[in-house]
């Protein structure tokens, strides 16, 4: 028989689709349930396995067939309901557990959702583990694994998850150090921080105004949260708040808005906190990762402090692989997933928010006088939905389009073209010195994009 090609189904950042449709369906879930299971039973045999969601309708059936496909596999569940994907990893080392699943589709709609694997250490799994998952479903070769008949997995669900992840972030922040007398508005995108987001900066002692803390099942991202940024800023301005916070549906990246309403985006936190703690000697190296997206003016603000700035591509995986590589102790994105290693193993929206409260406490400063640390250059991004996504360098039209843009720049910007890790949508991002321009610029690259691949 001739052998069937291994099913791709993870992509960037694990399993990612519209619900109810391939590979986001039930059946592909139970299978990877199954072929998680055969994989833990071989290379690790602790058989524990953490599971936790956001606010989506969806993940309901998605967590039933997870658990069903590891317990028949002799693996026992752990489930700790709605939380930040930071606190299923949290969980997962704090149990000792052989690996912890998060059932999310982040920042996209409420139809989306997603499935994406934390290791036993809270890191993402390798990329032989998550193609021998493939290979596995492929094949659904599982009965040569199955447990006897008296050792089928249980499930159980942890009753005090919240607490424990509440008290794990709050640590992140020093004891003789209080959020007393600070107004914040806080925007938790009707997604998995609902809960816990409100409660660590009020048991921090903030006067706090929250929004979107009302999930149900279909209002996750809608209008809200870090993609819409809008909302928290008018919050700022109703309430005279001292700074707005914007989480995003699973908690792992942040936005923060200054006392004037201004946002203040990852490449600006990212900014702040790695001339924090390079003052306090803790900056690992001297060094700090951030991706091909970040803004020129980071990059030379960077320079200026002796920082030396790592650049991955795009996606917080490959901001922590280059942090592992480099041991970097810092890193981020700016679309605000920011990555502290000595506190978490992946972005978390809350700790970074603690982080930049402390150094606005300890320098006596306003958000907008750390925002200040360096100037912005001009910068578009153009999002392009596409049916397919054939090589780059294959698109003609594109590159001609491209190679105009770059001959006008010169050294006084630069062009990144890249699709999507989960979505079909092809970005154009143009930087250079007068807005105008390299919007223009970008709409040209935009339209050659949607010329030859666009969804029609």
């Amino acid at each position: 028989m001739k052998k069937q090609p291994n099913i791709k189904i993870f992509g960037t950042d694990g399993v990612r689709g519209k619900a109810n449709l391939y590979p986001m369906t039930v059946e592909t879930a139970l299978a990877l349930g199954r072929a998680a299971g055969k994989i833990f039973r071989t290379h690790i045999g602790k058989h524990r396995v953490v599971i936790g969601k956001d606010t989506r309708l969806s993940c309901y059936m998605f967590e039933n067939a997870l658990i069903s496909g590891l317990c028949s596999m002799g693996i026992d569940t752990l489930m700790v309901g709605p939380l930040p994907t930071p606190g299923v990893a949290f969980i997962t080392r704090a149990y000792r557990a052989d690996a912890g699943i998060v059932i999310s589709a982040s920042h996209n709609p409420f139809y989306d959702n997603g499935i994406k694997f934390f290791s036993s250490e809270g890191f993402k799994l390798p990329d032989a583990w998550e193609e021998e998952m493939e290979a596995l479903i492929t094949s659904g070769s599982f009965e040569d694994s199955l447990p006897g008949d008296d050792d089928v997995g249980r499930n159980t669900k942890i009753n005090d998850a919240d607490g424990r992840y509440i008290e794990y972030v709050k640590a992140t922040f020093p004891r003789k150090l209080s959020l007393k007398n600070m107004k914040i508005a806080l925007d938790c995108a009707n997604g998995a921080p609902y809960k816990v987001a409100p409660l660590v900066f009020r048991e921090l002692d903030a006067q706090v105004f929250v929004y979107g803390n009302s999930p149900n099942g279909l209002n996750i991202n809608e209008g809200c949260g870090s993609l819409h940024p809008e909302t928290v800023q008018k919050a700022v301005i109703d309430h005279r708040a001292d700074v707005g916070i914007a989480l995003d549906g699973d908690g792992d990246r942040v936005l923060m808005v200054d006392e004037n309403a201004q946002i203040v985006d990852g490449d600006t936190i990212l900014a702040i906190c790695a001339r924090d703690l390079q003052k306090q000697g803790r900056l690992r190296h001297n060094k700090v990762v951030a991706t091909v997206m970040s803004n020129f003016g980071f990059i030379k603000a960077m320079e200026k402090l002796g920082i030396e700035v790592i650049r991955s591509p795009v996606g917080d995986r490959y901001v922590i692989q280059d942090m592992l590589k480099h041991d970097a102790n810092l890193g981020g994105e700016q679309s605000g997933h920011m990555i502290f290693l000595d506190h978490n193993t992946t972005g978390d929206g809350l700790v970074c928010a603690l982080q930049v409260l402390r150094i606005m406490i300890e320098t006596d400063s306003k958000l907008s006088d750390l925002a200040a640390i360096f100037t912005r250059y001009p910068q578009a991004v153009v999002n392009v939905k596409v049916n397919t996504k054939p090589p780059l360098d294959t698109l003609s039209a594109v590159n001609q389009a491209r190679q105009n843009v770059e001959k006008t720049l010169g050294d006084s910007g630069r062009v990144l073209v890249r699709y999507s890790g989960t979505e079909n949508i092809c970005r154009v991002m143009v930087e250079g010195p007068k807005f105008k321009q390299v919007h223009e610029m970008a709409t040209a690259i935009a339209t050659a994009v949607e010329s030859e691949i666009g969804a029609k």
